[in-house]
C-alpha cells in the first residue's frame, strides 16, 4: 500500500496561516516558522487585549463620573452608594454619557440619589 501524504490538505493549512500573517513585516510574513510564531503570538495578544479593553473602558467611565461628581460637590463612592440607596440602576457607561452630553439630567440624578441618601441618614 502506498504511503499516505498530506497533498492538498497541507497547502490549505499553510494558506490559512499565510492569510492570518498577511500584513506582517519581514520574515514574519514569509518564513514558515516565523509565520506560525507571529500568528500564535498575535492571537494571544488579541485574546488578552479583548479583556483589557473592557477594564480600560470601565476605568474611563469611572474617571468621567468622578469628575462630574466633584463638580457637584460629591465623591464618586458617595454617589454610587446614593444611587444604590435610591434604587437607580444605571450602569457606569450610561452615567458617564449622561454626565457629558446632558448635564441637566445628571444634576437630576444626583439630586434624587442624594435625597435618598439623606432620607436614609435621617431615619
Amino acid at each position: 500500500m502506498p504511503r499516505a501524504r498530506k497533498g492538498a490538505a497541507r497547502r490549505q493549512s499553510k494558506n490559512r496561516w499565510l492569510k492570518a500573517a498577511k500584513g506582517f513585516r519581514g520574515t514574519r510574513s514569509t518564513n514558515w516558522r516565523r509565520i506560525r510564531e507571529a500568528v500564535t503570538r498575535a492571537g494571544v495578544f488579541a485574546y488578552r487585549d479583548r479583556r483589557a479593553r473592557k477594564r480600560d473602558f470601565r476605568s474611563l467611565w469611572i474617571t468621567r463620573i468622578t469628575a462630574a461628581c466633584k463638580m457637584r460637590g460629591l465623591r464618586y463612592s458617595q454617589f454610587i452608594a446614593a444611587l444604590k440607596e435610591a434604587n437607580i440602576q444605571l450602569n457606569r457607561k450610561m452615567l458617564s454619557e449622561i454626565a457629558i452630553h446632558d448635564p441637566a439630567a445628571f444634576d437630576l440624578i444626583v439630586e434624587k440619589a442624594t435625597g435618598a441618601l439623606q432620607a436614609k441618614q435621617a431615619a
